[in-house]
């Protein structure tokens, strides 16, 4: 009889070896000492497990599950409702280009078509050389300088096709490629360790400033008491005369 193969992995996952193992033990119990409650470690473990394999796999599940007190599929469920943790191989360098309303009009669409093209490689696919993983992702809060492309989540503002393509194939060729703002660009393995809360060693990181801009911390600014906002009235409204001004209404055109 010949047996048939359901595609089923391997339970349970492997471990990691030994030294690997007792290596990220250590991180691990820094990291969940930081928390009253030891659950309450498992996003920046889940970014610890990946800097270690540019990837969530099955091998670092089990060991989040293990050193929490949790079941694989808890976090599982975790590891797959977040955008940011891979769950297969990735690149040195996570290409995101914006695609989300502003982003897409302002030319994101057409960027990101181009970089599919010029890179060989679909959504969510590693170039052969596996420098690039490109994908198109949502809103980073960079409205003001759309379009914008991500690159290890560090932000490279107002790009053009040309510009984007310029970038990526710096990157492929080991060139120096500065963000517009933020941080120096490490890969996604060292960026995945940062976002797992240990030191980001980073030439000039701490100063560095990824902060939104002028426009879209308006709200904010006004929320701190930083300007006195005024009734919120037509542009049109110094056409009327001041008592409906004060009283709040607006006379419609015509009346």
């Amino acid at each position: 009889m010949t047996d048939v193969q359901l595609g089923m992995p391997q339970l349970p996952a492997p471990d990691y070896p030994a030294e690997v193992r007792a290596r990220l033990e250590a991180d691990a119990e820094e990291v969940i000492a930081r928390y009253p409650d030891s659950r309450s470690a498992l996003l920046p473990l889940l970014h610890l497990v990946q800097s270690e394999e540019g990837h969530v796999t099955r091998t670092g599940v089990r060991f989040c599950a293990e050193v929490l007190g949790l079941t694989t599929a808890e976090v599982t469920a975790v590891a797959t409702f977040y955008t940011m943790y891979r769950r297969k191989p990735s690149g040195d360098y996570q290409v995101g280009v914006c695609t989300n309303t502003l982003c897409a009009v302002m030319g994101g669409d057409a960027i990101f078509e181009a970089l599919q093209r010029h890179l060989g490689v679909g959504n969510g696919e590693t170039t052969e050389d596996g420098k690039i993983t490109l994908e198109h992702i949502e809103c980073n809060a960079a409205c003001d300088y759309a379009p914008v492309v991500m690159v290890n989540w560090e932000f490279f503002d107002n790009q053009t096709v040309d510009s984007a393509e310029r970038m990526v194939d710096d990157l492929r060729a080991g060139r120096t490629v500065e963000p517009t703002r933020g941080a120096p660009l490490c890969t996604f393995k060292e960026t995945a360790r940062i976002l797992a809360g240990f030191p980001d060693a980073r030439p000039g990181a701490v100063e560095a400033s990824g902060s939104a801009g002028p426009a879209s911390l308006v709200g904010l600014r006004l929320a701190k008491g930083e300007a006195a906002p005024g009734r919120v009235v037509s542009p049109r409204s110094a056409d009327f005369p001041p008592d409906e001004q004060a009283s709040g209404r607006v006379a419609e055109e015509g009346e």
